[in-house]
């Protein structure tokens, strides 16, 4: 879980997406309270930049997922669907599932046999 977070490539789980969600507001919550405190609002511009990029990426690689490209998630309410939609089964033009559900067919597993 959590490899290359800040990459826009590959496929990533709803568990890894959601937790990315958490780590995302629990984030932004305490770089605004620091913020506030300190009135460095400078600070909290330069900190929520890696931020939005490893939202932004997470949430590219869960549309992924789903088989859509990333821009799905620009779409009002699409986050909310990436959390509780299930991944498309089986290997996609963005990887194999990372669950491991469908990447390879019974029937080549047997081809496989039949060839050794």
């Amino acid at each position: 879980m959590f490899k290359k977070p800040f990459s826009f490539e590959g496929r990533i789980r709803r568990t890894e997406y959601g937790l990315s969600y958490l780590i995302y507001i629990l984030t932004a919550v305490i770089f605004s309270f620091i913020a506030d405190a300190g009135g460095i609002a400078a600070f909290f511009g330069l900190a929520i930049i890696p931020l939005v990029w490893f939202m932004l990426a997470q949430g590219a690689k869960r549309c992924h997922d789903r088989g859509n490209t990333g821009w799905f998630q620009l779409i009002p309410f699409y986050g909310l669907w990436m959390l509780f939609a299930d991944s498309e089964h089986g290997p996609n033009e963005y990887g194999p599932n990372p669950k491991g559900i469908g990447n390879y067919d019974e029937i080549d597993e047997i081809g496989q046999h039949l060839v050794s």
